[in-house]
C-alpha cells in the first residue's frame, strides 16, 4: 500500500496535465451539450471532449520544433503558447459559435477549455504563467511536487460544473421510468 501512495503523491508534471485534461474534456463536453441547441449536440460533446484531452497538454507540445530532427525548442518556454489572453479568447470565440451548427465551434471550445486548465494547472509553479503581459506566479510549490493537489480540485471543478446536466438528466430519467411503469 506505501508504493502506491508514494506513487501518486510523486505524479510527474505531464501526467496531472492529462489527468486535468481529462477533467478540462468532461467540462468542454458538458458546456458544448447545454449551449448547442443543434443536431450536432452529441457529436459536439464527444469533438469537445476529445479536444480538450488534446489541448491539456497543447501548451507544452506547441513550443517543438517537429520540423527539425532535433526537437527543439522553437521558443522559450511558457511565453506564447502560454499566453492566457490568447486561449481565453479562443474559449469566448468557440463559445459564441457554440449555438450556429458550424463543426469546428466544439473543437475548438474543448482545445481552449484544455490549454486553459493547463494554464491552472501551471500556475502555482515559481516559473508562473503569462496570464497578461509578464508572468504570474502563485509560488505555492515547485512543478512535480504537488500535482494531486491541481488533479483533486481540477476534477472537484468538473464535478461541481457539471452537476446541473447530470440533474437534468437524472430528471428525466426518473420521468421516463415513471412514465414507462404506468
Amino acid at each position: 500500500m506505501r508504493s502506491f501512495v508514494f506513487r501518486i503523491t510523486s505524479m510527474a508534471s505531464n501526467a496531472a496535465h492529462h489527468a486535468t485534461g481529462w477533467a478540462a474534456g468532461l467540462i468542454a463536453a458538458t458546456v458544448v451539450a447545454q449551449a448547442s441547441h443543434t443536431s450536432l449536440e452529441h457529436l459536439g460533446s464527444i469533438l469537445a471532449f476529445c479536444a480538450a484531452v488534446a489541448g491539456s497538454t497543447a501548451p507544452d507540445w506547441m513550443e517543438v520544433a517537429w520540423w527539425t530532427r532535433a526537437r527543439r525548442l522553437w521558443i522559450t518556454h511558457r511565453t506564447a503558447t502560454h499566453w492566457g489572453i490568447g486561449w481565453l479568447a479562443a474559449l469566448v470565440l468557440s463559445y459564441e459559435a457554440l449555438g450556429h451548427a458550424h463543426l469546428w465551434a466544439p473543437l475548438l471550445f474543448g482545445f481552449a477549455c484544455g490549454g486553459l486548465m493547463h494554464l491552472l494547472a501551471d500556475w502555482p509553479n515559481p516559473l508562473g504563467v503569462p496570464w497578461i503581459w509578464g508572468r504570474h506566479s502563485l509560488n505555492l510549490w515547485k512543478s512535480g511536487h504537488c500535482d494531486l493537489i491541481v488533479v483533486i480540485l481540477a476534477w472537484a471543478a468538473a464535478c461541481w460544473l457539471v452537476r446541473p446536466l447530470w440533474a437534468a438528466t437524472a430528471t428525466r430519467l426518473v420521468g421516463w421510468f415513471a412514465h414507462v411503469a404506468r
